[in-house]
């Protein structure tokens, strides 16, 4: 067989158990063909020596990173966002000048939009208001997102189009932040940010399509050689977007889910796809639900209380703080039985140890129903705090984990206002999991965390590596990998 090209003194890490260490490789239309020692290669070259050669110089060389919980064409759409976080923005007044700056250059009356904020970040260590996005443009509706993309903050203007007033009751799995008057304070959590998404200017597939296809050329940059679709805030044919960026140049390997409620109104989204469960380029692969938000943001659904911290006006909450369930058993059945009927996965977003026991409660007994007996039927993604008996279900079922290093090593600063140290040492605790025999995998969630540049792999492999967060505190030392593990993973 003859190859393209033969590359020599390599240092390539293969995570492959069997030879998991190689010095050369061989490519063959476009493909890794061979993989061996320097001994093996010599064989190689007097057997054909028209084959070129490449010398790496000792360079080290890892596989494509398959990242399994991102949000792709979020995270396309970001990039022409303001980014609410350091190097461009340490502060709320930073973020007021970010926003008269976009304001200068547009008419009046369009939308501005940032992302990516983290109340432990700024310097004022607190969300920015209406007030705040007020100060930096009226005569226009603002949004900014919190880098958990599960809470918005609106100006005065956006409220004012949404409707959302002091009468406005709070949604069913949202919440309306309030000042101490009872008015809107422009922070709305979980469910309550749709009143206002739902006003936003709708994408043309032709413009998601040019913007994923851009996001590609960076993915490809970083090593990520294969995405997931996660997205929960758009409703969109897969299909043709992604369709329309391979033909715009796009690389990636691509694998979708669409959030339940869209696939409630639409099933044909998933029952009519000529792309389900496919092995091309763009697979589309279940069902997703939002079971819980976000331990930065106080409203993961819990077993143990947040720590309680007073709010922007210094008063303690009088009630225990939770987080908030965001989906219903019953939600979680009827996605459960459309996936069966499918032959699709069924993910869901589980960060609290009460969203997790519920989620695996209510799927952990049914027989797997994937065609492929090494697809898992259900995956859980981020899984922050599981309980015992949630583990031990799990790998019993063959549930799969998701889960992100990355938010501990980026977001330290929430998670010591929101939980106690002992308790921020054991969650995400990797080390029980994998003696347990969970099926688990490293992911980033690009762009749901405070992180400038997200979808990039290696300070996700540095919290898991090191279990210490940025700034260098301690995150729990028990539960660190090795790089090795950190990679596979």
């Amino acid at each position: 067989m003859k190859f393209d090209t033969l590359y020599i003194n390599g240092k390539i890490f293969t995570s492959d158990d069997t030879m998991l260490h190689a010095e050369a490789m061989a490519v063959k239309d476009g493909r890794i063909a061979w993989v061996g020692t320097g001994e093996q290669v010599q064989t190689l070259r007097m057997e054909d020596e028209t084959t070129r050669v490449v010398d790496f110089g000792g360079k080290r060389v890892l596989p494509g990173f398959v990242d399994c919980h991102m949000h792709a064409i979020m995270l396309a759409d970001f990039a022409k966002q303001i980014s609410v976080l350091p190097p461009d923005i340490y502060s709320i007044e930073d973020l007021k000048d970010a926003i008269h700056k976009v304001r200068s250059n547009q008419e009046e009356g369009q939308w501005i939009m940032g992302w990516g904020y983290d109340e432990g970040k700024l310097a004022e260590n607190r969300a920015p208001n209406r007030h705040d996005l007020d100060a930096g443009c009226s005569d226009s509706p603002v949004v900014v997102q919190r880098s958990c993309t599960h809470i918005w903050s609106a100006n005065s203007k956006a409220l004012e189009m949404a409707g959302i007033t002091k009468d406005t009751p709070d949604p069913e799995g949202g919440r309306i932040g309030r000042d101490e008057n009872g008015e809107p304070d422009g922070i709305l959590y979980e469910k309550a940010f749709v009143l206002v998404q739902k006003l936003l200017p709708v994408k043309t597939e032709d413009d998601r399509a040019a913007d994923v296809a851009d996001l590609g050329e960076i993915l490809v940059s970083q090593g990520v050689t294969t995405v997931t679709e996660l997205m929960e805030n758009g409703r969109m044919n897969f299909d043709n977007v992604f369709g329309k960026a391979i033909a715009l140049g796009l690389k990636n390997r691509v694998s979708c889910y669409y959030l339940w409620r869209i696939l409630e109104e639409e099933p044909e989204l998933v029952t009519d796809s000529p792309n389900l469960n496919s092995e091309g380029q763009v697979r589309i692969a279940g069902v997703k639900l939002i079971g819980d938000g976000s331990v930065a943001g106080r409203t993961a659904w819990c077993d143990m209380p947040y720590k309680p911290v007073p709010d922007d006006n210094g008063n303690i909450p009088a009630e225990p703080q939770y987080g908030i369930p965001v989906c219903s058993e019953d939600e979680i059945i009827a996605a459960r039985e459309f996936c069966k009927a499918n032959k699709c996965q069924l993910s869901i977003h589980c960060m609290g140890a009460r969203t997790i026991d519920r989620a695996v409660g209510l799927t952990w007994q049914e027989k797997p129903w994937m065609d492929n007996p090494e697809v898992p039927s259900v995956r859980l993604e981020h899984v922050t705090m599981p309980t015992k008996e949630a583990v031990e279900r799990s790998v019993k079922a063959g549930i799969a984990w998701a889960t992100q290093p990355i938010f501990m090593y980026s977001e330290i600063e929430s998670y010591q206002k929101n939980l106690e140290p002992e308790r921020i040492s054991e969650i995400y605790n990797i080390a029980d999991w994998r003696e347990a025999g969970v099926r688990m995998a490293f992911s980033t969630d690009a762009p749901a965390t405070s992180w400038a540049t997200p979808s990039e792999p290696f300070a996700n492999l540095k919290g898991a590596v090191t279990r210490k967060a940025w700034n260098g505190e301690d995150c729990g030392q028990r539960h660190k990998v090795d790089i090795e593990t950190a990679i596979k993973l």
